[in-house]
């Protein structure tokens, strides 16, 4: 079966071509046939589209506004070009979707029909920067594609069996009644890196205690005990827990209230100050990139010490927090962007946590492929993986239309 894969963003698309009937020789991720992006915003009334396919790439920009139009030009790409892997779209057999927000609805992925896209439009308030595009997506390929199954996997489906006492909030009861609630991200990198793990260890993931660790310009950890999410650090939206890289993460409500009444700040200018002015780029005042903000320290930069200062600190804080959801530890898994990528941040992060038998290598460098960087002798592995969640979405799509 040829899986097409589409995380559909507000700025930009994402896509590959899965083929899983051919043989994979790792038994682990299979190489995409295709790829392709869009990115809106190249430039004002353009899109840059980028595919690669047939062991060629190709960049154009498009005189393009219409996201539905960019998308036909995307899927073009597949059957016509440079980049043709197809000889017809008919050969697509399903679209699997990235899915920012499930709510309660939904703890698994699903096959989308008109319920399902209106459940996600329902959702719409607890995610206006992502479901917005993701069910436009949906749409898209339908007006594409016709009748080809489309597979919504949820992002927050494998944070949905934590207990109750780990996702309620601690307002007033009318919040559990209206659905507010800790519901967690990132959960599709989350699952995929805690099973790769579990794997690398040869164990079964039920048998485990692991922190998952997704550090990209989002950030959030995952406590999976038993095979399951049991913790998780963001919450009813994905702005809170850790220090991100434009948002500020967990903040004393009452700053909100303090600046709305004193400072006049409307709800609006709230939303943008703590999702796009916030984290590493507000502190360092340099860049919402790790990797900028780590050169500018080195550079001398106070402010940009003090932003990798305090991501540390908070790092360390609520990966003590997962610690203790989990009962003890058996792995730490590190992953996205800045986890896959800093060796800053993994010496860092781990220190506290001697205690407990976690101690890594001397010499840490980033590898091509995944790697324990744990220390020979320690009581703790540590893995840096590669997340796959494109993969992830493509089996999820295979595993509900073709089950065993």
């Amino acid at each position: 079966m040829k899986i097409f894969v589409l995380n559909a963003g507000s700025s930009s698309h994402k896509s590959c071509l899965f083929d899983l009937s051919q043989g994979n020789a790792d038994g682990q991720v299979a190489r995409p046939l295709w790829r392709a992006s869009l990115d809106w915003t190249h430039a004002e009334g353009s899109v840059e589209l980028t595919a690669s396919g047939a062991g060629e790439e190709t960049v154009t920009v498009l005189p393009l506004t219409d996201k539905g139009e960019g998308l036909e030009a995307m899927v073009e790409t597949l059957v016509q070009g440079q980049t043709q892997v197809l000889d017809d779209l008919a050969e697509i057999g399903a679209v699997g979707h990235r899915v920012v927000h499930g709510g309660c609805d939904y703890q698994q992925p699903v096959v989308v029909d008109s319920g399902v896209k209106e459940t996600i439009r329902q959702l719409i308030p607890l995610a206006p920067a992502h479901n917005p595009a993701n069910l436009q997506g949906i749409e898209a390929m339908e007006r594409i594609l016709g009748g080809v199954p489309q597979v919504a996997v949820f992002d927050t489906a494998f944070h949905s069996a934590m207990p109750p006492a780990a996702f309620t909030y601690p307002g007033p009861y009318a919040w559990v009644e209206q659905g507010i609630r800790r519901y967690g991200f990132h959960g599709i990198s989350h699952q995929y890196v805690a099973q790769r793990a579990a794997d690398l260890m040869g164990r079964d993931l039920e048998d485990l205690k692991l922190l998952t660790c997704h550090l990209g310009n989002g950030c959030s950890l995952a406590a999976v005990k038993g095979g399951v999410c049991v913790d998780t650090t963001m919450g009813f939206t994905p702005l809170d827990g850790l220090m991100m890289g434009n948002r500020s993460g967990s903040v004393d409500p009452g700053i909100l209230i303090y600046l709305m009444r004193q400072e006049g700040y409307s709800a609006d200018q709230l939303d943008r100050l703590l999702n796009k002015e916030s984290g590493l780029k507000g502190l360092s005042g340099v860049s919402n990139d790790m990797r900028v903000v780590a050169e500018a320290m080195e550079q001398g930069s106070d402010q940009a010490q003090l932003a990798i200062g305090v991501f540390i600190h908070r790092l360390r804080r609520e990966m003590g927090g997962m610690v203790a959801s989990l009962g003890g530890l058996d792995g730490v898994v590190f992953t996205a962007g800045i986890g896959e990528n800093t060796p800053l941040v993994w010496r860092r992060a781990c220190e506290p946590f001697e205690f407990l038998g976690l101690r890594l290598k001397a010499e840490l460098n980033r590898a091509q492929n995944d790697q324990d960087i744990a220390a020979a002798d320690a009581a703790v592995r540590v893995w840096v993986i590669h997340t796959q969640e494109e993969w992830a979405i493509a089996q999820a799509c295979a595993a509900l239309l073709q089950p065993a």
